[in-house]
């Protein structure tokens, strides 16, 4: 993976999210009202549970707020009914993109999606037509510093189950298969090594270059409508930005 810096991306990624906390935030409260409903508002019973909460953490969310989404879930089950969604289909010069989206209204999260992809001068596809070009894999992010103990960090992750270790100049890319994603985080986490970012995501087989300017401009085009959208949970591409 040498080339494409995870950290890179995600100090990209942080800072467009510190313009719109509201944003992050309300796709955050969304992810902890589904796993409250599919395992219960008991964090330590409910694995996935601990995973939303530990993303909402990374992402600076208050812990009274997110406390009082999970409140709000486990007051009212019947009323969280928010439905996973994933769309598929490429930008500029065939850039793959998916987008996976967590909505109370499918038609309109599936206008405002096809919407993003004309504006960006890409199109929709059908479900698989990309995703095949990706691994689903779990990934943490730990950056570098004067404190940081490579040894410790890649014991720690392989005992845990970590499938890989890569070591960038600014950090550490941490990947494991999704289902030994949380119990990898949290032997980090019990072992005082901190994370800038840990998620299940979906990382490319290969990247795609774009050279023309208009092109470049399509593309960021069309990955800002997707992220202004409030039922957008994730987009993955395999733009080599």
């Amino acid at each position: 993976m040498s080339g494409h810096s995870k950290f890179a991306n995600i100090k990209h990624k942080k800072e467009k999210n510190d313009a719109a906390k509201g944003k992050i935030f309300t796709v955050i409260g969304r992810e902890l009202a589904v796993a409250v409903k599919a395992g219960g508002p008991d964090p330590d019973s409910n694995s996935r549970l601990r995973d939303a909460i530990a993303k909402a953490k990374s992402n600076n969310m208050p812990n009274d707020t997110i406390e009082k989404a999970i409140k709000r879930a486990a007051g009212n089950l019947e009323g969280v009914n928010y439905e996973a969604i994933t769309y598929e289909g490429y930008g500029p010069k065939g850039v793959a993109v998916i987008v996976e989206t967590l909505t109370d209204n499918k038609n309109r999260t599936a206008a405002d999606v096809r919407s993003a992809f004309t504006k960006g001068n890409g199109n929709m596809g059908a479900t698989g037509c990309v995703s095949f070009m990706f691994d689903e894999k779990g990934q943490i992010i730990i950056e570098k510093d004067d404190d940081t103990d490579a040894e410790t960090i890649e014991m720690t992750a392989i005992e845990a189950g970590a499938e890989d270790i890569t070591e960038e100049e600014d950090s550490f890319e941490i990947v494991t298969a999704p289902e030994d994603f949380s119990a990898v985080r949290e032997a980090l986490e019990q072992a005082g090594i901190a994370y800038v970012s840990a998620e299940v995501t979906m990382i490319p087989q290969t990247y795609t270059t774009l050279t023309d300017e208009e092109d470049i401009k399509k593309m960021n085009k069309l990955l800002d409508l997707l992220d202004e959208s409030d039922d957008v949970k994730n987009v993955y591409h395999n733009w080599d930005e």
